[in-house]
């Protein structure tokens, strides 16, 4: 009985990412057809396909998951304690300072071996 109700649904989910594919195409081939119109009016009409494209495709099973996704990884987000301002220029300092250091460090190991090889050249 599931594996029917599955099938089924999975047969709509097709039927809405044409319908999704559709509203793109139709956004793309209208903004070139209107292209002599004014960009604000070609604006609008492709921010109201994207709309309805993103309410369609989340009416689908992927759709759905997708949106659980977002919003489970906004609840992780909001887990994540952020460094203070102090503690973020503090570890850029660090960064920046031994990005200096190594690239000196690789450019005196690059003089000294270019100079090696110029004096074995001639």
């Amino acid at each position: 009985m599931e594996s029917k109700a599955v099938q089924s649904n999975s047969r709509f989910d097709v039927v809405k990412w044409l319908v999704v594919f559709l509203l793109i195409a139709v956004g793309v081939v209208g903004n070139q057809y209107f292209s002599a119109e004014s960009l604000l009016y070609r604006v609008l009409a492709l921010v109201g396909l994207a709309i309805v494209a993103v309410f369609v495709a989340l009416q689908t099973a992927r759709g759905r998951r997708f949106a659980t996704l977002l919003k489970e990884a906004r609840v992780e987000i909001r887990k994540v304690v952020w460094p203070t301002r102090p503690e973020l220029v503090q570890t850029t300092v660090i960064v920046v300072v031994f990005v200096l250091v190594v690239s000196l460090l690789l450019w005196g190991m690059d003089s000294i071996i270019s100079l090696l090889v110029a004096g074995f050249i001639g």
